[in-house]
């Protein structure tokens, strides 16, 4: 199976996900307790308005037209409006959305940066003291809570220590860097533990491979067979283990923008639901779940690109 066959498998694999992804967004609404309107407009809402809304949002049809309007809506990139303010709830995403995406990406790489190099020199030599005590600090590091880790960042290096920003997005790729460090290093503690102990695990066992034996009866040296041996063959499952933990990222996002104040679609989607906007909460949802499934595509294709086997699975 050729490459570009593999690509096509995986997204038409995907739209039975997106179609599941539209039914649960859709039903979103309707997991709300009595009238949704009533429930989004408040107590103090004429029956006129609670009518209109109910109209807007096609509650006064069956349930399938519901979904059928709903998915027209959304095929034309209509997401509702916001009801806090009185703007297109999917253009408000969209605004917001780089912001998380900046997130993702920068913590992915961070974690990248931390976890290969340490998960290869731990496993350079198995039992040693660097590899307990990477093993050890990567076991502490999956109890800190996120949160707890991103007030201690902004207590002790941007307030007391001065040396980064405490909050904002910056100005220009530079400043997004600078401003986005701590956050993105928040989020990439809480994944770099796993990436580090699966990468060290597949390093280990790809070390026993005959063809490293082979490569090492040849005279290349240890850091030939780390480098075009061991690695590229250790980090395909590596690649699945990272692109699950992003996808996980993507939820906790949301408590990391509220501590560094972060305008992303996480602190949108808080504001959402504290003012009962239902088409805000829906599209982010609709958007971050789309941005989930884009993720693991996106794994699996370099999983692809590492190792040629995954294309005939």
């Amino acid at each position: 199976m050729t490459y570009a066959r593999f690509l096509v498998r995986r997204l038409l694999q995907a739209i039975p996900v997106v179609i599941g992804v539209t039914i649960i967004v859709f039903l979103l609404i309707h997991l709300v307790p009595g009238d949704p309107a009533r429930t989004a407009l408040g107590s103090h809402a004429t029956p006129k308005a609670i009518e209109e809304l109910r109209h807007s949002w096609g509650l006064d049809r069956s349930l399938p037209s519901q979904y059928w309007l709903f998915m027209k809506r959304l095929v034309s990139g209509n997401l509702g409006e916001s009801l806090r303010y009185k703007q297109s709830a999917g253009a408000l995403v969209i605004e917001r959305l780089p912001v998380t995406l900046w997130l993702i990406v920068y913590s992915t790489v961070l974690t990248c940066l931390i976890a290969v190099p340490a998960a290869l020199w731990a496993a350079s030599k198995p039992g040693a003291v660097r590899d307990r005590m990477i093993r050890l600090l990567s076991v502490a590091s999956l109890g800190i809570p996120g949160f707890w880790l991103g007030l201690m960042l902004v207590e002790y290096v941007a307030v007391e220590a001065g040396v980064l920003p405490s909050a904002g997005f910056g100005t220009g790729f530079a400043g997004h860097l600078e401003s986005l460090l701590l956050p993105s290093l928040t989020i990439a503690a809480g994944i770099v533990p796993l990436v580090i102990r699966s990468l060290r695990a597949e390093t280990l066992k790809v070390a026993e491979s005959d063809f490293v034996t082979t490569a090492r009866a040849k005279g290349l040296s240890e850091r030939q067979i780390r480098l075009r041996h061991l690695l590229r063959n250790a980090l395909a499952p590596s690649v699945t283990v990272l692109a699950v933990n992003v996808s996980f990222l993507v939820g906790g996002t949301l408590v990391v923008e509220q501590v560094f104040s972060l305008a992303g679609v996480g602190t949108l989607m808080l504001q959402g639901i504290d003012a009962r906007d239902f088409p805000i909460v829906q599209a982010v949802t609709l958007i971050l779940a789309l941005v989930v499934v884009g993720v693991n595509i996106l794994g699996d294709l370099v999983q692809a690109l590492l190792d040629p086997r995954v294309e005939a699975r």
